[in-house]
C-alpha cells in the first residue's frame, strides 16, 4: 500500500517552492490563491526570502502546507491508499486525502501559527530533544519534575522530544544526561509545543476547526494522537484540536501503518526527516521523497 507522509515544522529552506511557481500552472494559481487569503505574499519570503525570514511563525507553518500541498497537487500519479503528517503536516496530510479543501486548510494552518505564537508569548517555555534512552525512562524523570515538562514528540526509538517550561526542561535535561542520555539538547523553538502550555492556542484552534468543513477523507489518516487510522470526518477534528497539547506519536503511526500493509513510504514537502525516522522504526521499510517539482 502507498503511505503518503508530510513533514512539520523546521524543515523549510531558502527558495522553497519557486520551481513550482515557474513550471507549473497549477502551483502558481494555488500559490497566487494563497497570497490572497493570507494578505500577504508569502511567495516572496518563501522564493527570496532568508533563511531567518523563513523562521516566523506566521510564515513558517504556512510555507511548510503550501509546499507540501500544491507538490502533492502536480503529481500525476497521486493515489494515496494512508495519510500522515508531523504535527502541523497532519494539516497537509487531511488536504492530500481530501478531508480538508486547499482554501480552508491553509486558512486553519495559518490560524494555528498565529494562535501557537500568542501561547509562546504568554509564557517563556522551550522543548529538547533526548537521544539514547527508553521512552519510559524519558517519561518517568518529566513525572517526577514539579515544573511543566512533559514527552512532546516520539520520533523514533531512542528519540524522544520533551517540551515545557524552561526551568523544567533545564532540570528534566540534567536527571536525563545523569541516566544516561547520549544528548539532552535544547532546540531553538519559540515555545513549548504540544505541551499543556498551549492550552491558550488549544482553545483557539478548536473554534475555528469546528467551524470548518471536514469531508469523508479518500483514505484514512493516521493522527498523531493516537497513532490510529481515522476517516470519520468529526472524530478527524476532535483528534485536531487535542493535537496542540498531547503528543505526538509518530514512532508509534510508523509502526501501525507499517502493520496495516505500508510497502512504500513517500515524504512530500521539504527535506528529508521523516523518511530517516520511519527508517529508524524499521530499517527495511522503503522509503521515498518528491520535494521538487517533477515534470
Amino acid at each position: 500500500m502507498k503511505a503518503y507522509v508530510f513533514p512539520g515544522q523546521g524543515a523549510q529552506f531558502p527558495g522553497m517552492g519557486k520551481d513550482l511557481y515557474e513550471n507549473s500552472p497549477v502551483a502558481k494559481e494555488l500559490f497566487d490563491k494563497a497570497n490572497e487569503i493570507l494578505g500577504f505574499n508569502i511567495t516572496d519570503i518563501m522564493f527570496e526570502g532568508s533563511a531567518d525570514d523563513l523562521k516566523q511563525t506566521k510564515v513558517t507553518q504556512p510555507a511548510i502546507f503550501l509546499h507540501s500541498v500544491i507538490l502533492a497537487k502536480t503529481l500525476a500519479d497521486f493515489k494515496p491508499e494512508m495519510v500522515a503528517g508531523h504535527s502541523l503536516g497532519e494539516f497537509s496530510a487531511l488536504v492530500a486525502n481530501g478531508t480538508l479543501n486547499f482554501e480552508d486548510g491553509l486558512r486553519l494552518v495559518s490560524q494555528r501559527a498565529q494562535a501557537m505564537q500568542k501561547a509562546c508569548e504568554l509564557e517563556p517555555s522551550t522543548m529538547a530533544a533526548i537521544v539514547g534512552l527508553e521512552d519510559e525512562v524519558v517519561e518517568e524523570v518529566c513525572a517526577s519534575i514539579e515544573e511543566v515538562v512533559v514527552p512532546a514528540n516520539y520520533n523514533c526509538p531512542g528519540q524522544l522530544v520533551i517540551s515545557g517550561s524552561i526551568a523544567g526542561i533545564d532540570k528534566a535535561c540534567e536527571m536525563l544526561t545523569e541516566k544516561g542520555a547520549k544528548r539532552a539538547l535544547k532546540l531553538p523553538v519559540g515555545g513549548a509545543f504540544h505541551s499543556p502550555l498551549m492550552e491558550p492556542a488549544r482553545e483557539e484552534l478548536a473554534a475555528a476547526i469546528q467551524s470548518t468543513a471536514f469531508s469523508t477523507p479518500l483514505c484514512p489518516v493516521y493522527q498523531n494522537v493516537n497513532a490510529q487510522p481515522v476517516s470519520d470526518p468529526e472524530t478527524i477534528k476532535e483528534n485536531l484540536i487535542a493535537q496542540l497539547t498531547a503528543p505526538v506519536k509518530w514512532t508509534q503511526t510508523a509502526q501501525n501503518m507499517l502493520a496495516d500493509g505500508a510497502t512504500l513510504f513517500t515524504e512530500i514537502g521539504p527535506g528529508k526527516v521523516l523518511q530517516g525516522l520511519i527508517k529508524k522504526v524499521d530499517r527495511t521499510a522503503e522509503t521515498a521523497g518528491v520535494s521538487n517539482y517533477e515534470a
